[in-house]
């Protein structure tokens, strides 16, 4: 295999031209997908995060109904389950590899316990291959977004829950009409930033058969034994892809910043 940059390997990668723009529409879908499940999963988890249920509250009373101050039953008065299981699942996959995320889900999960039909979409997209990939992603990303949404639902002034209270709104409806549509415009930037992200981080999908940008590389370098030109070029690929979106959020958060200052 050649290892040093050479001119004219550039030419012999000319014929795998389609591989490479499968791989660009395939990456920039798997991104698209994995924001989508990854937000969806955020306000789930947020919304866990930020409950009040309290199942062993009557442990830190006494007989006459007052809060104890200290003891075990105070303790275990102030646990909640579900966000217990809510800061788990964040902490257990924001503190473990993606590489190893996306393994258990194909090989665990969708290989031993779930069997996916096995079709192709698009022409050349693996369904079997390509939705595993864009759960493993969604639920790391929506572990990553779930601190973002927290804290855009937190930075709104609780004083509007109160008059939306007021006016006879239920939790939900607060949620959805007051709440969430500032909070969103909040965290906008954030979000879009994770999309960069996802882009670059859906490469390790590659391992489980995606034919992403990486996979491209990989066939033309077992096809062509050539190194460096393949992994230039897909560097090329992912910096036209990130470096103008990420100026397009830019643009766009110094807008949104820019009416709020009016």
């Amino acid at each position: 295999m050649d290892s040093f940059i050479k001119i004219e390997n550039f030419s012999k990668l000319s014929p795998y031209a389609s591989l490479f723009l499968q791989g660009v529409i395939v990456t920039v879908m798997l991104s698209v997908f994995t924001v989508a499940i990854g937000f969806v999963l955020a306000l789930i988890l947020s919304s866990m995060r930020m409950s009040r249920v309290y199942p062993f509250a009557f442990l830190g009373l006494d007989k006459e109904g007052h809060q104890r101050e200290k003891g075990f039953g105070v303790a275990l008065s102030k646990f909640n389950p579900v966000s217990f299981l809510a800061t788990a699942y964040v902490e257990i996959l924001r503190s473990t590899p993606v590489i190893v995320q996306v393994a258990i889900i194909y090989y665990g999960v969708f290989g031993a316990l779930i069997q996916l039909p096995s079709f192709t979409f698009m022409g050349f997209i693996k369904f079997e291959r390509f939705f595993p990939g864009v759960v493993a992603l969604g639920m790391n990303s929506g572990a990553y977004l779930c601190e973002i949404v927290r804290s855009g639902i937190q930075s709104i002034d609780g004083g509007q829950t109160e008059a939306a209270r007021s006016l006879g709104m239920s939790q939900l409806q607060n949620m959805r009409y007051i709440i969430l549509p500032q909070a969103i415009k909040n965290i906008l930037p954030a979000i879009a930033n994770e999309f960069v992200v996802i882009i670059k981080e859906s490469a390790i999908t590659y391992t489980i058969g995606v034919q992403d940008i990486m996979s491209a590389v990989n066939a033309v370098r077992g096809a062509t034994f050539i190194i460096i030109e393949p992994l230039l070029v897909a560097t090329a690929i992912y910096f036209c892809l990130c470096f103008p979106t990420s100026k397009l959020i830019a643009y766009f958060e110094r807008r949104m910043s820019r009416g709020d200052r009016r």
